[in-house]
């Protein structure tokens, strides 16, 4: 593949992809609304043309952590329902009603300031409530179950959703899944009638007991795995093609990049790629002779990263290629077809999903595909 889109990387998008696969997970969660989680702007895929592809799919809901994210999905979507799941941040409620947005309320004190302000303006602003079911991150400790509902019943006040988030939903076999699902329960029993969400991309996998009224999926939207252990069902979204710089040979006992930690131990055909840790390829993709590294296709054959990954920089051992010598300027595929998201971050020792939000680096990023599809 050469690459002609400047003189950089080319990471492009696929929203017909990200389409189809929030179609497929709204087919899987029938009975339940399916939201859209585009925090960390859209898993590193571009929270404004996301937006409007998950939305043009049929989505309706979405969710992000911060304020800020609130404000870029509001001004791609004005009708859009935006869930700021980080909660309220102190002193900001006027912020969120101007954009609409609706806090996911996790504390005594985040309640108590929304409520304030509801009652400031005779107006029952929309929130939802998160309680800890486990996770012990942000929500309401369950005792505060009881404290709560005195407290919205006392000014009529009826929140949009209850919201809890599962710790191991990626293993669906763990005994935590069945113990957060009946504690859950439990807190949907002293709040009749409001509508319930506590499924990620794995819990919405895992069985409709986890779907409730309304699906959150993320990681999967965007063709990372969900679960564990599983084949990924979900269709790729995001490919990353990088230039190779130069073509060189080197020899027998030779070493490879700073530390000189990697040593060659044949004579050895290489090609050093723009990329490294400042466009999001991490550190942790180097290889040492102990340890292998990362992979990257080229030619449509895997490739090993040998030696460390530096700042602008890296180098393939692409020997195995034999004659089938790629040029200057070809494309090194370091997401795609060949290679996912879930493969890099095994290999790094992380998860896709960073994988994806780090994506920061110097690309052309081109958006391919139609999100604004035809419903089946």
């Amino acid at each position: 593949m050469a690459l002609t889109s400047g003189l950089g990387g080319l990471l492009s998008i696929d929203l017909g992809a990200l389409a189809r696969n929030w179609r497929a997970l709204d087919k899987v969660s029938a009975g339940a609304l399916t939201g859209a989680v585009v925090k960390a702007d859209a898993y590193g895929t571009g929270v404004t043309m996301a937006s409007k592809a998950l939305h043009a799919a049929g989505a309706r809901f979405f969710f992000v952590a911060t304020p800020d994210e609130g404000m870029a999905v509001r001004a791609a979507l004005p009708d859009a329902h935006i869930f700021v799941m980080n909660g309220l941040y102190p002193g900001a409620a006027n912020l969120y009603i101007r954009q609409n947005l609706m806090p996911v309320l996790a504390s005594v004190e985040m309640l108590e300031e929304w409520l304030a302000k509801c009652l400031e303006r005779n107006e029952a602003y929309p929130s939802a409530l998160h309680f800890d079911t486990g996770i012990n991150r942000l929500g309401f400790r369950l005792n505060e179950a009881g404290f709560v509902r005195e407290r919205i019943e006392a000014l009529g006040y009826a929140p949009q959703m209850l919201m809890s988030h599962l710790a191991c939903a990626d293993q669906p076999n763990h005994e935590k899944n069945r113990t957060q699902l009946a504690l859950f329960g439990s807190v949907m029993t002293q709040f009749p009638g409001i509508p319930a969400s506590l499924a990620n991309s794995a819990g919405l996998m895992s069985g409709r007991d986890y779907h409730f009224q309304m699906v959150r999926p993320g990681i999967s939207l965007y063709g990372g795995r969900a679960v564990i252990g599983r084949k990924n069902p979900m269709a790729t979204v995001v490919t990353l093609h990088v230039p190779i710089l130069q073509v060189k040979e080197a020899r027998t006992g030779e070493t490879v990049g700073y530390g000189a930690n990697y040593n060659l131990s044949r004579d050895s055909r290489l090609a050093i790629i723009s990329h490294g840790y400042a466009d999001g390829f991490f550190r942790s993709l180097s290889s040492t002779n102990a340890r292998p590294g990362a992979k990257v296709a080229i030619r449509g054959k895997l490739c090993p990263v040998i030696g460390r990954v530096s700042m602008d920089q890296c180098v393939v051992d692409i020997t195995e290629l034999g004659a089938d010598i790629p040029n200057p300027g070809e494309g090194a595929e370091v997401l795609g077809p060949n290679i996912s998201v879930d493969d890099q971050g095994d290999a790094a020792g992380t998860i896709g999903y960073e994988v994806l939000t780090s994506l920061k680096g110097r690309y052309n990023r081109n958006y391919v595909g139609d999100g604004n599809l035809p419903s089946e």
